[in-house]
């Protein structure tokens, strides 16, 4: 055989290969997929949010104790024989009225990742519509718009919120929306920007020569194309929800009992440490620390892979 056949047969194989490759579905979501499983911080953070989930899930199925059952025989007696054991069933220990610390953890872990993911869907739902709309009409639309936006972000977010659940009352529900419809301001600034710039795509303008309408060319061309910033943004906006809700019940008006959260048990535990019982504040501190920094560095991945330039 020539070197010339053979080197003929090896460029058609490689062209070959490389173009079932490409057909193959080198896409855009497989590279940053790849690129994110690289991520060794961002992976295991993963991971860990995955274990947390499970955690408020089904970790009742592992309680000993229900999160309201006091333990009449540790009442009095907290300090010295309410740590944490596995003998009675207290692995956490108990908090200052006999309660069981693990199952109330759970029932807090549920509660703050409700929370900060709900707070979250609510703030990226909003901004993104607002965001949206302020920037493909732009104009005087664009510029009444973001000076609403300007003016409520001069507003301390902590004073909205709290005035919030004061006027409407201490429920979870209205936690979730008062934390998520304070806190799309920004959101609203990053979707505005994104859409300046896809409006002027020649896809954009092909739908505007056709006549299709601004409502469904937002929906169907502009929003899709901004679900990777928005996305990585949100899974940075989750542990902003998770402490607002913590300073929040920490203040003794979030959560009320019987419920609790990570604000709320952090708080108890805090009031108690003069009597030596740590563990009511070092479990839900733990957990509380653990989880935002899973998130931080889940978004920081999140961010390399859908947009590997900002590296």
């Amino acid at each position: 055989m020539s070197p010339f056949i053979f080197g003929r047969r090896a460029i058609r194989s490689l062209s070959a290969a490389s173009v079932e490759d490409a057909a193959g579905g080198r896409s855009l979501w497989r590279d940053a997929r790849n690129r994110f499983l690289r991520n060794r911080a961002a992976v295991a953070s993963l991971a860990v949010l995955v274990l947390l989930l499970v955690f408020a899930l089904f970790g009742d199925l592992f309680a000993a104790w229900s999160n309201e059952e006091i333990d009449w025989a540790l009442l009095g007696n907290v300090a010295e024989e309410g740590a944490p054991s596995l003998a009675n069933g207290h692995y956490f220990g108990v908090d200052e009225l006999g309660r069981d610390l693990f199952a109330r953890t759970v029932q807090g872990t549920r509660i703050s990742l409700m929370v900060g993911i709900l707070g979250a869907l609510i703030s990226m739902v909003v901004g993104t519509l607002y965001g949206a709309v302020a920037g493909y009409f732009g104009g005087r639309v664009d510029s009444v718009m973001m000076r609403i936006v300007d003016v409520m972000m001069a507003i301390p977010y902590m004073f909205v919120l709290i005035l919030f659940m004061v006027v409407f009352g201490r429920s979870i529900l209205i936690l979730f929306v008062g934390i998520g419809l304070i806190s799309w301001l920004d959101m609203a600034r990053i979707a505005r920007g994104q859409t300046l710039s896809i409006k002027k795509r020649e896809y954009v303008e092909a739908a505007v020569a056709i006549g299709v309408r601004p409502a469904r060319i937002i929906l169907r061309h502009v929003i899709p194309n901004l679900l990777g910033v928005i996305v990585v943004y949100a899974t940075l906006l989750v542990p902003s929800m998770i402490i607002y809700e913590s300073f929040i019940s920490f203040l003794g008006l979030g959560v009320q009992e019987p419920d609790t959260s990570w604000g709320a048990l952090i708080n108890d535990g805090a009031s108690q440490m003069q009597y030596g019982t740590l563990w009511q504040l070092l479990f839900p501190l733990f957990f509380f620390v653990v989880t935002l920094f899973a998130l931080f560095f889940l978004g920081d991945g999140l961010r390399d892979a859908l947009d590997p330039k900002d590296r």
